[in-house]
C-alpha cells in the first residue's frame, strides 16, 4: 500500500512539475521573463520535494521509475495542450505562389486579412512568382490555411512564431 501511494504521489507531482515547465519554456519563447522566473522557482521546489523522496527510496519495484515516467510524459502533453489554449500570439505567414493566381489575393482581401506583396524570380522554375507575407492571430491560422491550401494546392506556406508585432493590422 505504501508503494502505490508512493507511486501516486510521484507520478502527480511529476505531471505538475512538468506541466508548469512545459508553460514556463513557451511563456518565456513570449518574453515574459519574470513569470517565467516564478514558474521555475515552483516547477523545481516541487521536483526537489518528490524526486528526493523517490530517490531515496530503493528500487524494489519497477512502479517507481514507471511512475516518474508516466507522469512526465503526461504532464508534458498536459503542458503542450495548456500552452496551446492559453498563450496568445501572432503567426507569421509567407506564402510563395504563382503570379498569376490571382484567386488566392482576392478570396484573402474578401475576409479582411491585410498582407503584403513581393514580386520574385525563382531560381528553380522560371514563372514569376509571388511572395504573400503577413501576421495573423494564432486562432486564425487552421482558417487561414485552409482558405490558402484551397485557393492554390500547390502554394509553398512557411509558419513561424512571431515575437512581437509593431504597428500594422493583425487578424
Amino acid at each position: 500500500m505504501q508503494i502505490l501511494l508512493l507511486c501516486g504521489k510521484i507520478f502527480f507531482a511529476r505531471i505538475l512539475d512538468v506541466t508548469i515547465a512545459t508553460f514556463r519554456q513557451n511563456i518565456m519563447l513570449k518574453g515574459k521573463m519574470f513569470v517565467g522566473a516564478f514558474l521555475a522557482f515552483l516547477e523545481i521546489l516541487i521536483w526537489f520535494f518528490i524526486a528526493r523522496e523517490a530517490l531515496l527510496i530503493p528500487i524494489h519495484n519497477l512502479w517507481i521509475p514507471v511512475s516518474y515516467s508516466l507522469g512526465y510524459a503526461t504532464g508534458t502533453l498536459l503542458g503542450a495542450y495548456l500552452s496551446k489554449t492559453f498563450i496568445k500570439g501572432v503567426i507569421g505567414i509567407q506564402v510563395i505562389t504563382d503570379e498569376n493566381k490571382k484567386e488566392i489575393i482576392t478570396a484573402l482581401k474578401m475576409r479582411g486579412y491585410s498582407f503584403n506583396i513581393l514580386h520574385l524570380e525563382s531560381g528553380y522554375k522560371s514563372t514569376p512568382k509571388i511572395l504573400i507575407f503577413f501576421e495573423v492571430n494564432k486562432k486564425s491560422l487552421k482558417k487561414l490555411t485552409n482558405l490558402i491550401q484551397k485557393n492554390d494546392p500547390d502554394a509553398f506556406i512557411t509558419i513561424s512564431d512571431t515575437r512581437r508585432v509593431y504597428n500594422g493590422f493583425v487578424k
